[in-house]
């Protein structure tokens, strides 16, 4: 019996050892996007070194045992550097920074360590990696396409060595700009504070008057990625819930790949994990059922798969679509009827499975790699190169809502016409081609609306607040659905935009309630309030709730609002305030363009960069210091002016709100003053645009004194910011980005400026 038992635990041993020997093999093969990589990496200055970088950017963020393992070095090498740059002993690392910040850890870390180093950074193995910079609303877009080169960082005690006089020297800086204070908000504080539940506050939503059957939203802080894969499901707590609904919000959605969630005999690797998050899935129907909110998941599908599902066998070699150089993958073509199955029957399952779920929202022509006319490469397909591009929508719309329908009849799927006008048929084509149940037509309010700044034309893309909706290409749509029976959604943005995202909420309710007026004057059914930012249970919110189609006037939403939050004698000057606001953002320069990849996300926590950098801003990523992008098609002057005005009418609105403060009643300044707090913090936002744009262009034509003086400026605006930032940690925080900046990014900054204030600048320097 002891040799058979020997036996079998040997044969159990190279079993083991065989299937980590093919997992290996496995991983090995999995490439991440941008691998290779070749471009150099952007200097590490202000820091002397790497090493002095990497320290500094994640030592209030990664565990210190693992920042050592990541470069070979010990926990006490690391502390001898973080000591030398005036940084305390022994912060507090949030174990949040894993989940709900490791985008953050990943883009601060880009330019300093290669892929291997990361994965180790971010707790993280090459599969999960991959999925998120593929699947995670734009991920790798966000860090601009490519994996800047930089090599193995490794710990060299002399090397250090030789760069200590510069650490010692960023210390005294801290210290002489009154900056060495590291207390703060622990940051994500705001997510607690929001998950509380207010016992005083009652379950259920309260019933309005709304003319919006609709009003549906994502979360402030959700896990974009894999939600449904945390047993918590703390995208969704109870206490956001119950204060999402006092706003009148009656649905949210969440981002979800379908493969994840239901399992399929022909494709084993589908569904890995689908019993637990259906489990949660059930779990949130049942908490949002608490409050009157129904749950809907966004369906962009079917999503792209690398090379390696292809080639596993000749039957799915039949499925492989068209090839999308940018993420690497090749898409499942709807055109093969098996692809449009596996979508019907794996939302069949869900629907089945989780009893009470709403439904589905779709895009179809844009965001991921899915059906092969989504990123307009079908020509390279050759089932789909001859067909019309409308029918190839209108057959995967109508395959999500089948399979939605028949595992709940009670479901609706909100059609998004997401770019349907650049189809060969048309919306109109797609519509009458789609079933007459269980669906709403969707469409961005404001799309397409014509408009002038700063003697600029432009025609609105989307994700803007300053430019107010709708416009024709959503009444055509929204005609189009009363003509077949639909009803309507609006897609807008209550909160914020991309034209500024780093907030809860941009006090520009003048407005919002001059477009929620207008739907309801439209006749538009339902709102969809935000994408994946601006989601805060906010007062903007409150606008859709409170509006009347009996009574459609924005003076009188307004004034009940302001009265609401700030007492009755003070809503008057309240009101003052919020026109100060809004009239300054009506000038906005808006562009998809400038809202994607200007500097308003980043502020005075944006470097200043002594030398060109040679990288193009990213997707809402990173600005850098291209102000071509920044600017988009309007001249720089004009960009400047327009940023200049959105900045001054803010400073006048923070000014008035400040006055209104004394006529509240006691027990509402306290909120008043935070918010007070954040709009000033806002508009330093807007204030260090215009001064970053005139240093990038002070630098290129080498004019020094220019360069000087506006790096005074960006000082005092980050020394603010940071005093602001640090008493309040929903600052620089949007969901499907994590935070864009914490307050080390601002102090990074200080240090930027006091570079070029302290640097002899040669024309060496300005290249």
């Amino acid at each position: 019996m002891k040799s058979n038992a020997i036996y079998i635990a040997a044969l159990c041993l190279l079993s083991l050892q065989a299937t980590e020997t093919a997992f290996a093999a496995m991983s090995a093969e999995v490439s991440l996007p941008g691998d290779p990589a070749t471009k150099p990496a952007i200097s590490p200055a202000p820091f002397p070194d790497r090493m002095s970088a990497y320290v500094w950017r994640n030592w209030f963020l990664v565990p210190h045992a693992r920042l050592a393992a990541v470069v070979g070095a010990k926990e006490a090498d690391l502390a001898g550097i973080a000591a030398e740059m005036g940084l305390p002993a022994s912060p507090e690392i949030l174990p949040e920074w894993r989940r709900k910040g490791y985008i953050t850890v990943l883009r601060r870390n880009w330019h300093l360590l290669d892929y291997p180093q990361l994965l180790t950074l971010l707790d993280m193995t090459r599969e999960e990696l991959r999925f998120s910079l593929n699947e995670d609303d734009f991920l790798f877009s966000k860090l601009g396409y490519l994996k800047p080169k930089c090599g193995a960082l490794s710990w060299d005690a002399a090397a250090m060595a030789a760069t200590r006089p510069a650490r010692l020297e960023i210390a005294r800086i801290l210290k002489e700009e009154g900056v060495d204070d590291f207390s703060e908000e622990p940051r994500f504080k705001f997510v607690k504070d929001i998950a509380r539940v207010d016992p005083a506050s009652g379950n259920a939503t309260q019933a309005t008057g709304s003319p919006f059957d609709i009003r549906l939203i994502f979360s402030y802080f959700a896990d974009y990625g894999d939600p449904l894969g945390d047993p918590e499901i703390s995208s969704y707590p109870e206490g956001l819930l119950q204060k999402l609904a006092a706003h009148g919000v009656n649905a949210v959605w969440l981002h979800t790949v379908l493969r994840t969630l239901a399992k399929d005999p022909r494709y084993p690797e589908f569904g890995d994990g689908c019993e637990r998050r259906m489990e949660n899935l059930r779990r949130l129907v049942a908490r949002c059922a608490k409050y009157g909110i129904k749950v809907y998941l966004y369906m962009n599908e079917p999503r792209g798969m690398p090379d390696e599902f292809f080639r596993k066998d000749p039957a799915r070699e039949a499925l492989r679509g068209t090839y999308a150089r940018s993420w690497d993958l090749w898409a499942m073509c709807t055109s093969v009827p098996e692809v449009r199955r596996w979508v019907r029957d794996s939302l069949e399952k869900v629907f089945r499975g989780a009893p009470g779920l709403g439904g589905i929202f779709t895009i179809t022509m844009s965001e991921n790699l899915t059906n092969c006319a989504s990123r307009g490469g079908k020509k390279d397909c050759p089932r789909c190169r001859d067909r019309d591009s409308s029918d190839i929508v209108a057959e995967i719309n109508s395959a999500m809502i089948e399979g939605m329908a028949a595992g709940n009849p009670d479901a609706t799927a909100l059609v998004w016409d997401w770019a349907w006008d650049r189809t060969d048929g048309g919306p109109a084509k797609i519509v009458s081609r789609l079933p007459r149940k269980n669906i709403r037509l969707m469409a961005v309010s404001e799309s397409r609306m014509p408009f002038v700044r700063g003697g600029v034309k432009g025609v609105e893309g989307d994700y803007s607040i300053s430019i107010v909706g709708p416009g024709e290409k959503a009444k055509a749509l929204w005609s189009l659905a009363r003509e077949n029976g639909l009803p309507s959604t609006a897609k807008v943005q209550a909160n914020c935009s991309w034209e500024m995202s780093s907030f809860p909420y941009l006090p520009v309710c003048e407005l919002v309630a001059e477009h929620a007026v207008n739907l309801v004057r439209e006749g538009v059914d339902g709102v969809m309030l935000s994408w994946s930012l601006g989601c805060c249970p906010a007062p903007n919110l409150s606008i859709f709730r409170d509006v009347r189609r009996t009574d459609a006037d924005k003076g009188v939403v307004l004034d009940r609002l302001a009265a609401d939050l700030y007492g009755t004698a003070a809503a008057p000057a309240v009101r003052k305030a919020w026109h100060s606001f809004a009239e300054g953002f009506r000038e906005y320069p808006f562009s998809v363009g400038v809202a994607y990849r200007g500097p308003q996300h980043w502020g005075p926590a944006n470097p200043l960069y002594l030398e060109p950098t040679g990288y193009r801003a990213t997707m809402v990523g990173m600005p850098y210091d291209d102000i071509a992008s920044w600017c988009s098609h309007y001249p720089k002057e004009v960009w400047i002016a327009q940023m200049a005005k959105v900045r001054d009418g803010f400073a006048k609105g923070c000014g008035e709100f400040a006055a209104a403060i004394d006529l509240m009643p006691p027990e509402k300044r306290a909120f008043a003053r935070r918010e007070l707090a954040m709009f000033r913090a806002e508009t330093l936002h807007f204030r260090s645009c215009v001064d970053q744009t005139r240093f990038v262009q002070a630098r290129d034509k080498g004019e020094r004194g220019a360069m000087a003086e506006l790096a005074r400026r960006e000082l005092a605006a980050a020394k603010e910011l940071l005093l602001l930032a640090r008493a309040d940690s929903r600052f620089g925080f949007e969901s499907s980005n994590h935070y864009f900046y914490v307050p080390q990014d601002i102090r990074e900054k200080i240090l930027t400026c006091r570079a070029v204030l302290t640097r002899d600048v040669s024309s060496k320097d300005i290249k």
